[in-house]
């Protein structure tokens, strides 16, 4: 680390080699933290979770009991013990909560006063986030966001104005995941029960770009619709490297493939088996600003932590009672947070240098302040 340091200062090494070394060094250091504990809400399995962007601060879960959750993750008490409380809740009493399981839950990308959720009920709601009030619902038999449902077209539908934008068509088969390229702000991945996995681009009024073909075979327009599949079973999983340029797929033959998003060429990387018999969407995600970086994948109840282009298994982080649903990583503090069936979210956390313990985020104080403003299976802003 001293090297490290001597070479920032006198301008040996670009600083972002430093932060990539202690960033990597903490991923690898992930433990389940005995001195943190998030508040215990739900009442049954926990989905879907999200932190937001703006302050790292928040954190939002949805569960299978129609619960919505807003964590505050900061410690304020000045020691290394605490608790991540829950400050708001939209619980059963509320006349706003969903009827049935919340499948997805996201903040509003440049703005906390926001977040969007989706559910069972067949409703995505866009709510104020100081009210606890949805200001309004999409009724998906109508119109939807970048939606994929138990209908295999996927319906795009504008925030501001609330209408139905788009329709995009190819799949045969219930979508189970959509997401947005990082990189482009109008290509969008699609997976489906159908065994594809398809890139859109929501500009063009014809079929997708490209299906993802396993085998690298033609991917011409005529060849990838009959035959290519990305897996040998449904997709349930989709996530985009921070960067943009690679697209991570799962599926329940328990494979994870990794793929060259802007050619759809598969890259072959082994990851061996991936445990996967989830019948919905699988939430996994990848770190960032790391070298190498690092895939966290549920996988029963722990979470496997892969190399990305390696394949290479690191470590099984175990400590749910139950299968893992989702995970979630905090790139700020290189931090995990995992949700499960047995109604727990847990933090992994690095373990921190002997020398370095003072100078650690429990001393932190900041403040913030909220600002107001078919079958649902995924969502993506």
């Amino acid at each position: 680390m001293l090297g490290f340091l001597t070479a920032r200062q006198t301008g040996l090494d670009d600083p972002l080699r430093l932060r990539r070394v202690e960033s990597t060094r903490r991923v690898l250091s992930l433990k389940l933290n005995p001195d943190r504990d998030v508040d215990r809400i739900h009442g049954n399995g926990i989905n879907t979770i999200d932190i937001e962007a703006v302050e790292g601060r928040y954190m939002l879960s949805g569960g299978a009991d129609g619960v919505i959750v807003i964590y505050d993750l900061e410690n304020f008490g000045g020691k290394p013990q605490y608790t991540c409380k829950a400050v708001c809740t939209v619980g059963r009493s509320s006349r706003h909560v969903h009827k049935f399981s919340v499948e997805t839950v996201q903040w509003y990308p440049y703005d906390t006063g926001m977040f969007v959720s989706s559910s069972f009920d067949k409703t995505m709601k866009v709510w104020d986030t100081e009210t606890l009030k949805w200001l309004f619902y999409v009724s998906l038999a109508q119109m939807r966001f970048a939606v994929g449902t138990k209908n295999p077209k996927i319906q795009l539908c504008d925030l501001k104005s609330g209408s139905r934008i788009h329709v995009l068509q190819g799949h045969r088969g219930e979508v189970l995941s959509v997401r947005w390229s990082p990189r482009y702000e109008h290509i969008l991945a699609s997976a489906s029960a159908d065994s594809k996995v398809k890139v859109w681009d929501v500009r063009r009024a014809s079929g997708s770009l490209f299906t993802l073909d396993q085998h690298n075979g033609d991917k011409s327009k005529a060849s990838s619709e009959a035959v290519n599949t990305a897996h040998n079973g449904r997709v349930n999983g989709l996530c985009f490297t921070s960067d943009g340029l690679y697209l991570l797929t799962a599926g329940t033959d328990d494979r994870m493939r990794l793929w060259n998003s802007a050619s759809g060429e598969n890259t072959l990387v082994n990851y061996g088996k991936v445990c996967n018999e989830s019948r919905k969407r699988l939430q996994f995600t990848v770190s960032r600003g790391c070298s190498p970086e690092f895939v966290f994948v549920p996988c029963g109840s722990s979470v496997a932590v892969y190399a990305l282009h390696t394949g290479e298994l690191i470590t099984m982080l175990r400590g749910h009672y139950n299968n893992v649903d989702c995970c979630e990583f905090h790139p700020d503090y290189q931090e995990l947070y995992s949700g499960g069936k047995d109604c727990n979210i847990l933090a992994w956390v690095p373990v921190l240098r002997a020398s370095v313990l003072s100078l650690s985020r429990y001393s932190k104080k900041r403040t913030f302040l909220f600002r107001s403003s078919s079958e649902v299976t995924t969502l993506h802003w």
